[in-house]
């Protein structure tokens, strides 16, 4: 086993939720051996045709990460199935969870990709990882895309998503959070709603506030000078403060340090992929990782 290789334990907690087979006619060589491939380009950033050799040929380990597993969201159950051993062993946080974004500048064999879409081999793919924008925008850094992640009181993901580098933060908000779908083994519904959520002024809208009280989830945002004094002019029909505990805010840290955890992957801080579906599986991959670890 190499360094950053999967242990023996991780490889049990993932082996069941891999695909049995692949095309009729063959045999996909060993899963194993492909995601160790896929974690050190991964963890290292290295382009995929520098592959040392001992995972076998670039290209077999290249075709499965972004042609066959992140093409049809195959990324996706296996972090949700993680995530629900997670639950059931009482490992989530669920008294905090906090949505921050991040930037991710793009690298520029990132840019490029044709206009058509992308080839999809089987009919269990999210659209939303298909975008015709592909997650890509230029800011004042250059071309640049942004994670949204939604994370737990251990500093851990939740749940993601992609846009270009100049969406604001206060519009992906809601999606981030309709994202958490954690299953539940024992039977019932996946538990998609934290207990509390904490979140920095980027996120403060009237359309977010009023979407957590519909859904009954406490929050802790502070509100903008801005929108105070917008809030004022409009006397009683402005409504009432927000609420901010202080104390509770202190916890804020802890999605900034899931982000920094996931962003230890170079292939997630710096983007190489060309396809937003792609780098979602990269941004997936690094966050399972993440997850099979004590």
């Amino acid at each position: 086993m190499g360094r950053g290789d999967l242990t023996n334990a991780e490889w049990v907690r993932r082996e069941p939720h891999l695909p049995a087979s692949g095309r009729r006619g063959g045999r996909w060589n060993d899963h194993r051996k492909v995601i160790d491939g896929i974690l050190c380009r991964l963890r290292t950033g290295i382009p995929w045709r520098e592959l040392p050799e001992r995972f076998g040929r670039w290209k077999t380990v290249h075709e499965r990460h972004r042609r066959r597993w992140s093409a049809d969201g195959t990324w996706d159950p296996i972090l949700r199935a993680v995530q629900a051993e997670a639950d059931l062993a009482g490992r989530i946080d669920w008294s905090m969870v906090s949505v921050d974004s991040t930037s991710c500048r793009a690298h520029q064999h990132a840019a490029g990709a044709r206009k058509k879409k992308p080839r999809v081999p089987r009919k269990r793919t999210t659209p939303q990882h298909h975008r015709s924008d592909e997650g890509l925008g230029r800011s004042r850094g250059g071309l640049t895309c942004k994670i949204h992640l939604a994370g737990e009181g251990e500093c851990r993901p939740l749940a993601f998503l992609v846009t270009p580098g100049q969406w604001g933060d206060a519009p992906q908000m809601i999606q981030a959070l309709e994202r958490i779908r954690v299953p539940r083994p024992e039977g019932g519904r996946p538990r998609t709603r934290p207990d509390h959520l904490g979140d920095d002024k980027a996120h403060s809208s009237r359309r977010n506030r009023r979407y957590l009280r519909r859904r009954q989830i406490k929050h802790t945002i502070p509100e903008p000078k801005d929108q105070r004094a917008s809030r004022k002019r409009r006397g009683s029909k402005g409504g009432r403060p927000a609420g901010f505990d202080t104390e509770i805010y202190k916890r804020r840290n802890e999605v900034e340090r899931t982000v920094n955890r996931l962003k230890n992957s170079r292939a997630v801080a710096t983007r190489y992929d060309k396809r937003a579906y792609v780098f979602h599986g990269t941004g997936t991959v690094a966050a399972v990782r993440l997850w099979l670890r004590p």
